[in-house]
C-alpha cells in the first residue's frame, strides 16, 4: 500500500549557528513503507504499522517502532491520500546528510508542519542542536528547537541533561 501526500522535511543546522530549511523536499512521490505488522481500520481512516517500521518518500526516510498514517477516504491512483502521521519510538528521520531523531514525531499535512518531541536531536554533518522539541513549517522552511529539560546522549555513553536550554555546537572551517 502507498499513501500520497508529503511525509517529512527536516531542518539543517548551518554553521552560523541558525537553523535553516533543508533543500526542498520531493512531497509529490509516493509515501512507501514496510513494517512487521499492519492493521487497517478502514472505518477510522487509518493504517496503524508496527515493528520496525521505515516509511520513504523519495530521498528521505522515517523510522520508528510505531507509525499511525490516517487518511482522509479519498483515493488518488488507487491509494488513501495521508492526512497525518504519527511515529512513536524512536522515532529517526533522514535524509542524504541530515539527521533528526526523538521519542515522538507528527506531520500534519493539512498545516503543512512536522513536530518531534522529546529528547530531539538534529545533526547534520558535525554540528548538533538538541532540545526537546522541533518544529518546522514546510511552507515557510522555517525550523524552530524549543528547550524545555531535554536529555540527550552525546555519543561517547554519557547522558546530559540541558536543563531547559537548545544546546549543542557547531563546526568552524579549518585554518592553513
Amino acid at each position: 500500500m502507498r499513501f500520497t501526500a508529503p511525509l517529512f522535511a527536516l531542518a539543517v543546522v548551518a554553521a552560523t549557528g541558525a537553523a535553516v530549511a533543508q533543500s526542498r523536499h520531493d512531497s509529490s512521490a509516493p509515501i512507501d513503507f514496510a513494517a512487521d505488522h499492519i492493521e487497517l481500520q478502514d472505518k477510522a481512516n487509518r493504517a496503524i504499522l508496527s515493528g520496525n517500521v521505515r516509511i520513504t518518500q523519495a530521498e528521505m526516510t522515517l523510522s520508528a517502532a510505531r507509525v499511525t498514517v490516517a487518511y482522509t477516504g479519498k483515493v488518488s491512483n488507487g491509494s488513501p491520500q495521508a492526512s497525518r502521521i504519527d511515529a512513536a519510538g524512536g522515532v529517526t528521520v533522514t535524509r542524504p546528510d541530515q539527521r533528526a531523531s526523538g521519542s515522538y514525531g507528527v506531520y500534519d499535512v493539512g498545516r503543512r508542519t512536522v513536530i518531534m518531541l522529546g529528547g530531539v536531536r538534529l545533526t547534520q554533518g558535525a554540528n548538533t542542536v538538541n532540545g526537546s522539541r522541533l518544529t518546522i513549517n514546510l511552507d515557510t522552511g522555517k525550523a524552530v528547537i524549543d528547550g524545555g529539560g531535554a536529555m540527550s546522549n552525546p555519543g561517547n555513553g554519557a547522558t546530559t541533561t540541558s536543563g531547559g536550554r537548545v544546546t549543542g555546537s557547531f563546526s568552524v572551517p579549518k585554518r592553513n
